[in-house]
């Protein structure tokens, strides 16, 4: 077993890689820190690049794509190590990044995961739009940054730089503690891509786990590299994910009144959306819900399996407001404008 893997999920990367792999390499590999690629089925040649390139890298082949969860999972298994550092292909890190991270963990072995500053690659005195400061959901599952609400990126002028609890730890870098990451049953395979990381780290603090930003470790992400941002396809899994997500973990008594309410407002979005992007995009909406639908009773079987089914966990954490509503009816675009209660 080794201290530290850092594991980078390629689906069709080889550009990424040749451009960031070098560098990730030469600022994480140490006697306990070890830099593995797992390939979900990429079609490119982004596997005989890494071998006759790092040809020291070790590589997990996966046979087909499984998505960012169902991937990360499959590959995870074949690793023995007390940390996994989950890294985009499309993420630029800088020296003794991965060591602060662990570092962090091992001081707090309450911390089920944890993330760093991310900032934009593009534009890199600006924070990223997945993950910034860290993350955080709205009553209604909405989720956004410190750094980032909706589509408002801030600069990162220092303003974020304490470290603390957050919600959800952005999959684009994420370290996440293996015992806890076995312990929650990693990933939701049926996710496939997209809110994955937040699901799991709602399980983990339902576990008694807490989940931290810690600002002295930077990394600067490209985002958008498998699917773009406006993509009907990342809007589909953005929306229903999201439903499974709130149906899977919220608590009894706020379940029923949360779905509706729901259900509305992606009502709205759908129109907005089909007006905005075109009938495409307000399809996906229509989509995301139907397959959400076919996916009920899968998840009252989770629930009533689950050991902590009726638990508000980590109210602090959670925005008891609705960030609609904050957002686009009373202005309040940045995070330091939030009221939280």
């Amino acid at each position: 077993m080794i201290k530290t893997a850092v594991v980078i999920l390629n689906w069709n990367g080889r550009d990424f890689l040749a451009s960031f792999l070098p560098e990730v390499i030469r600022n994480s590999v140490s006697g306990d820190t070890a830099v593995i690629i797992a390939d979900n089925g990429s079609d490119d040649d982004s596997v005989e690049w890494v071998s006759a390139n790092q040809p020291e890298t070790r590589i997990i082949r996966l046979d087909k794509n499984y998505g960012y969860a169902g991937g990360y999972n499959m590959a995870l298994r074949q690793i023995e190590a007390e940390y996994f550092i989950l890294l985009n292909s499309d993420v630029k890190v800088e020296p003794g990044w991965a060591d602060k991270l662990t570092t962090f963990m091992e001081m707090h072995p309450n911390v089920g995961a944890c993330q760093p500053k991310i900032r934009s690659y593009e534009h890199q005195s600006a924070f990223e739009y997945a993950g910034a400061a860290g993350g955080y959901i709205d009553r209604f599952g909405y989720p956004f940054c410190r750094g980032r609400i909706f589509k408002t990126v801030e600069d990162d002028l220092g303003q974020y730089d304490d470290t603390r609890e957050i919600f959800w730890a952005s999959g684009s870098c994420m370290a996440v503690r293996a015992s806890a990451f076995d312990q929650c049953d990693g990933f939701d395979d049926s996710f496939f891509v997209h809110m994955e990381e937040i699901d799991l780290c709602w399980r983990m603090q339902n576990a008694g786990f807490i989940i931290c930003y810690v600002p002295h470790a930077v990394v600067w992400h490209v985002g958008g590299g498998t699917l773009g941002y406006g993509s009907p396809s990342k809007i589909y899994y953005n929306f229903r994910n999201n439903l499974i997500m709130l149906a899977k973990n919220l608590p009894s008594r706020h379940l029923h009144r949360t779905l509706i309410t729901r259900q509305l407002l992606d009502g709205l979005a759908a129109v907005m959306l089909f007006f905005r992007e075109g009938r495409a995009a307000a399809a996906a909406v229509v989509r995301a819900h139907f397959h959400y639908r076919k996916q009920r009773t899968a998840i009252k079987t989770f629930r009533a399996m689950t050991p902590y089914p009726d638990m508000y966990h980590t109210p602090h954490t959670m925005l008891n407001k609705t960030l609609l509503f904050e957002y686009y009816i009373l202005g309040r675009k940045k995070f330091s404008q939030l009221r939280w209660h």
